[in-house]
């Protein structure tokens, strides 16, 4: 268990989380991330820092971008890291992250902008947040009020949210 003080790592990486709905384009784009904002929001105490590594939608993000995600938290100092990352391919990028020794690392995104006031968002994060604390080292994704081992998990979007896969 994390101690009190230990600050928690945040990578973004934009996704829906950090979407803005642009009406002359008819069109979401990833904007500045609302992440410091959400924890502010949510009163968060414990040390954090963010670190932005890009502003895509996942279904935009390249090899070169996870392994530049990959590169940061193997080089980050902390721990304890989260990373706010599109659903698409979230579990892509965590199978980049899966050897990664000695960090618990949280994935978590959210299916609807935290701009929007019916956002999953906050919730995601605050689960996200959660789980970095408590779990064991290795990779885990976080969404809808779940915690999934990173290679147990895939998104099946006829249903709309991650679901465990057997094993």
């Amino acid at each position: 268990m994390l101690s009190p003080d230990e600050p928690i790592l945040l990578l973004t990486t934009g996704g829906t989380i950090d979407k803005i709905y642009f009406d002359a384009l008819s069109d979401y784009q990833v904007g500045e991330t609302v992440v410091a904002h959400l924890l502010e929001l949510g009163r968060v105490k414990r040390p954090f820092r963010i670190d932005e590594v890009t502003r895509k939608d996942s279904l935009e993000l390249t090899d070169a971008d996870r392994a530049a995600i990959r590169e940061r938290a193997l080089s980050a100092p902390e721990a304890h890291i989260v990373i706010t990352h599109g659903t698409d391919t979230m579990t892509e990028t965590a199978k980049v992250l899966a050897d990664i020794p000695g960090k618990t690392i949280v994935l978590v995104g959210a299916l609807a902008p935290a701009r929007f006031g019916e956002s999953d968002a906050s919730f995601n994060l605050g689960m996200a947040f959660a789980a970095a604390q408590l779990a064991q080292p290795g990779v885990y994704i976080t969404m809808s009020g779940s915690v999934f081992r990173a290679d147990r998990v895939l998104k099946d979007r006829a249903q709309g949210a991650f679901v465990a896969m057997g094993g």
